[in-house]
């Protein structure tokens, strides 16, 4: 069963995302995540794993808007990945 953290990284996502566009096409980018989510989700990953794959592209598609994991993290959580995009650079 997915949670609030759930449905506030959902908006937090389509927030950072709003009028971005997969490129080519006029697809709202937010489908791709949704549909990275349902993936995890499918193959038993765990309520984590689906808000990291919700948010997996906030720091880098979005880091011009400041997206950092420093406001990424505090708001869902330390336990899903993207920490490590603060380790790497």
């Amino acid at each position: 069963m997915l949670t609030d953290r759930y449905k506030a990284a959902m908006q937090f996502a389509a927030t950072l995302h709003d009028g971005q566009t997969r490129k080519g096409t006029q697809v709202a980018y937010l489908s791709h995540l949704m549909s990275v989510s349902a993936l995890v989700m499918e193959s038993d990953g765990n309520e984590n794993e689906a808000i990291a794959a919700l948010l997996h592209d906030s720091i880098e598609d979005r880091s011009h808007d400041y997206v950092s994991a420093f406001q990424v993290e505090p708001r869902h959580g330390r336990e899903h990945p993207l920490a490590a995009d603060r380790q790497i650079g």
